[in-house]
Order: structure tokens, then sequence, then C-alpha cells
């Protein structure tokens, strides 16, 4: 059994457990996509991935992707979410996992119990033929997970089984699609330049010689993401924006002088930090660094980290904040003592 199997297998007796005292494995839980500019919707009748499409600044389709950037405090986007299906789309999701399941060679007899047990909720039980009279009434909404983040907890938070929702009624759970969820998504797909910010001198400097460090401002801009959703009857979509708005210099070492002090170099007349200009040698720069100790045969990691400040707008005029984001990367910075001659 394949890792995305396996992991809808554990999806499966979660959502069975209250169903069976014993614990079931099938194909049977959609999955979730990410990262994708396209709808990654597949319908091979065991599972149903994500009808979630994103555009923009995505990662991946920007050149060389950063990997996207850290929420700040203990905020994270959702790992899990409920979205809609109209009825056919349900049906063949479920006969074609229950099929797939009871004539899967080695399929234990109380998984097969349990998938049939499962399927009769909505063919039989509860729902009389999968709602197909009332297909234009409403739409089923099912889990689906962040495939990128099946190992962390809360991917298994959304342990609902499927269940109708007629059109314009708010679903009652958490983490159905809304605005506010789509917004929450997209950030998980900003994709944001490296921080490598331009040296002066670059890559060797001098003991108590002031380095200056800024960021090519062509590069160093706001980004941003659309999240869509177009559904089971439900359409919306939400824009997320993240903005550079300060540049953080750690030196590596303690033995050096930041500037400002702070170390938190701020977006002055458009841009942080001052590029090095010939003439500049003894002026102090707007950002960056003076070391007072060589690295020896060594090198110092001077890490430069951006702070983006992240909003949103969404389908019916929704929109707000979202917590800030941070994303830095590492640079060896060799620090030499200047070399004193005597005539």
């Amino acid at each position: 059994m394949n890792k995305r199997r396996s992991y809808l297998a554990a999806s499966l007796a979660l959502a069975l457990s209250a169903l069976l005292p014993a614990t079931a494995s099938a194909d049977i839980v959609p999955g979730g996509s990410r990262g994708d500019s396209k709808p990654s919707a597949k319908r091979d009748g065991n599972t149903l991935t994500s009808l979630i499409s994103y555009s923009g600044s995505t990662r991946g389709t920007s050149g060389k992707s950063s990997g996207g950037f850290t929420p700040t405090g203990n905020w994270t986007p959702p790992a899990c979410w409920y979205e809609p299906r109209t009825a056919a789309e349900f049906k063949k999701y479920i006969e074609g996992m229950y099929t797939s399941t009871v004539n899967a060679p080695g399929m234990p007899n109380y998984a097969k119990t349990s998938v049939a047990q499962y399927r009769d909720i909505y063919k039989d039980g509860k729902y009389k033929d999968y709602n197909l009279d009332k297909a234009d009434e409403g739409a089923f909404w099912v889990s689906v997970q962040d495939e990128d983040r099946w190992d962390e907890p809360g991917a298994w938070t959304c342990s609902e089984l499927p269940f109708w929702v007629k059109t314009g009624d708010t679903p009652p759970v958490q983490n159905s699609v809304t605005p506010d969820v789509l917004a929450q998504l997209a950030y998980n797909q900003v994709d944001v330049p490296e921080t490598k910010v331009s040296l002066a001198p670059a890559n060797n400097t001098k003991v108590n010689l002031p380095t200056w460090a800024w960021l090519d401002n062509a590069t160093f801009k706001p980004v941003s993401v659309t999240a869509s959703l177009n559904a089971g009857g439900v359409n919306l979509q939400s824009t997320v924006t993240a903005t550079p708005v300060s540049l953080r210099i750690q030196p590596g070492t303690k033995d050096a002088t930041l500037h400002p002090g702070s170390g938190e170099c701020t977006f002055q007349n458009g841009h942080i930090g001052t590029p090095y200009a010939k003439g500049d040698a003894d002026k102090t720069p707007s950002c960056g660094v003076t070391y007072l100790r060589s690295s020896g045969s060594g090198s110092y990691q001077l890490r430069a980290t951006l702070t983006w400040n992240v909003t949103w707008t969404g389908s019916g005029g929704a929109g707000g904040t979202l917590p800030t984001g941070t994303f830095g990367t590492t640079q060896d910075i060799a620090v030499q003592e200047i070399q004193a001659i005597n005539r």
C-alpha cells in the first residue's frame, strides 16, 4: 500500500470509528491538493482531491521558489477543510470506492463490511440514492486534507462524515470553505523571493569596516495569490496580498554593531537599505553591519529575515488581515583583519 493509500485508509478508520468497534481500512476518504495553479480535482472512483484552484504568485510558478514564509505566533492555515460535491459526483465517488474495495485482492472482510455500511448511509439509509432527486437543492460536503501536511494532527480534525447542505445554508462545521478559509489556504500558497540581500563588500569584508545591506526593489514587492472554489453550487474566491515591510539582520556573532542598532531595517522611500555607491566608505549605512572581530579561517553566518504583512479580500466584500509571515536566508561572510604596512 503506497503512502497516499495508507493515509486514506487511516482516514477511513477515523471516520468509521463511530460506526464499528473494529478499525476499518479502505480508500474512501478524499485527500487534499496543494500548490497547483489549476483546479486539482481527480475523480477515479476511489478518491476526490480538492477542487480549490490557486493562481498568482504560487509556489512553482514564479521561478526559484522560497518555499513560502512562516506565520508568526502559533497560528497556522488549516490542514483540513470541507468542500461541496454534487450528488452525482458524490455517488460516483462512493460507488467507485465500494466496488474497488470489495473486489480488491486480499482486502480483509471487516474492511469490506465497513465500506458497505458506509455506502449504505448514502444509498439506502439516512440518504436515499445519494439525494439525486434533490440534486438541484444542495450538495454533499466532504472533508479534504492538505497532502503536504498529512503527518500533522490538524489534518485529522475534519472527521465529520460527508453531509448534505441545502444551497445557501451555512455548513454546521468548522473549516467549511468560506472566503475566510479560502484566504487562509491561499496564505499557505504564497511564494516569496529568497531573502538574499545585496552586500558591499559582497562576501569578504574587514574588521571595523561597515558592510552595507539592501534589497533589490524590483524583486521585493507585494505578491498576491487567489484561491477559488466553484463546485456544488458554491462559487467563492479570496485574494491574499503579502507586502514586505522590514528586514532583520542577524550578523552571526555577538562581535558586531548593527545599523540601525535594532537590526530591523524598515522601508524608507520605497526601499529597504541604500545601495552602496562610490565615495560612501566613510558613511554609516542605513542598513548593515560592522564586524568587530575577524572570522579567522572561517566565516560568519549572516541571516537576513524579511517580514511580510498579509491582507486579504474575498467574495461578498469580505476581507481582513492574517498573521505576518517571515522568511529568511543565510549567507557566508568572511571577515578579515585590516593589515597595516609599516614603512
